[in-house]
């Protein structure tokens, strides 16, 4: 049977069973009855003018013999067109739509393989997206946490935050992008780090750090970041993005009663054992901890 004839069948709903099962076999059947089911999400208009009611019933008394006739004939025809109209916006949508999205929520952390085998590890509580279908002409990945990237050598790759693009070309490194923080680690190869405002080149050992708007600089020696063993470290971070990452990693609320968040902070916790975390967060500054039944976690200094 004709495909066309069978599908404008289907759509008015006029399919005789043999007609059915013919339809059925149809090569991209799946995808038709796909597109119908997510068109019942779309809706029409409701909205019409009348002039007044009087109007309206005069006017629909008087014509209403000869508007039946003359939509009687083309009525299946307008089914049908409307039906289109919708599966070609429906069908437009999941063409042009080709971001591939991966979010974690907090406390998880999620390994995820681009197009070209490159690697990207997801830290909790963040979103990366890309577009696999130009991954071949534009390697470029949006960022909105914190992850780290083993990139295969190749063209350029590029990393796109709000505070900042990371170009490299094959490379090793990690990037946290959270509010008012913006951290970039270079593990191997070379990164340059580009803004409205700062253009640089970090090689392997180095590390850049906007924090409040103030930029910095150090240097590591070692070749991974620790949140991928399942701890977080600190190097004269404030407090309060101490507090942040822990709440990020224990799906948790932390409340500071007359404690200086902008306290600078050295030292880290690890992500497996809430109790010695917050020991190892609190301990250093003098402060005290106490939880209670809904995951609420109140923080004070020592009495």
């Amino acid at each position: 049977m004709n495909k066309e004839y069978l599908i404008k069948k289907w759509l008015a709903d006029e399919l005789t069973n043999a007609e059915l099962k013919a339809f059925k076999k149809l090569d991209d059947y799946k995808m038709h009855t796909k597109i119908l089911e997510a068109a019942q999400y779309f809706k029409a208009s409701e909205v019409s003018e009348v002039a007044d009611l009087d109007s309206f019933y005069a006017r629909v008394n008087t014509s209403k013999t000869i508007v039946s006739k003359k939509i009687s004939w083309y009525k299946p025809l307008l089914k049908i067109a409307s039906i289109f109209v919708v599966l070609l916006g429906v069908y437009f949508f999941f063409l042009t739509n080709k971001d591939s999205t991966f979010k974690t929520l907090a406390s998880q952390k999620l390994s995820v393989e681009l197009p070209d085998a490159s690697e990207v590890v997801i830290n909790s509580k963040s979103e990366i997206a890309f577009n696999k279908d130009e991954w071949g002409d534009k390697r470029e990945v949006s960022l909105d946490g914190e992850a780290f990237f083993k990139v295969t050598k190749g063209s350029s790759f590029d990393v796109i935050t709000k505070d900042g693009k990371i170009t490299v070309l094959g490379t090793q490194f990690n990037v946290k992008n959270r509010e008012n923080y913006f951290e970039v680690t270079c593990f191997e190869g070379l990164v340059n780090v580009k803004n409205s405002k700062h253009d640089h080149n970090l090689p392997a050992g180095s590390v850049l750090k906007i924090v409040d708007g103030k930029i910095t600089f150090e240097t590591i020696d070692q070749n991974r970041p620790q949140w991928l063993s399942s701890i977080s470290s600190f190097k004269s971070i404030p407090f309060y993005e101490v507090i942040k990452e822990f709440e990020r990693q224990y799906n948790v609320i932390i409340v500071m009663k007359d404690i200086d968040t902008k306290r600078l902070f050295t030292g880290g916790f690890v992500h497996n054992d809430m109790e010695d975390g917050l020991k190892s967060i609190t301990l250093p500054l003098d402060l005290t901890y106490t939880i209670d039944t809904s995951n609420r976690i109140i923080l004070q200094y020592n009495k």
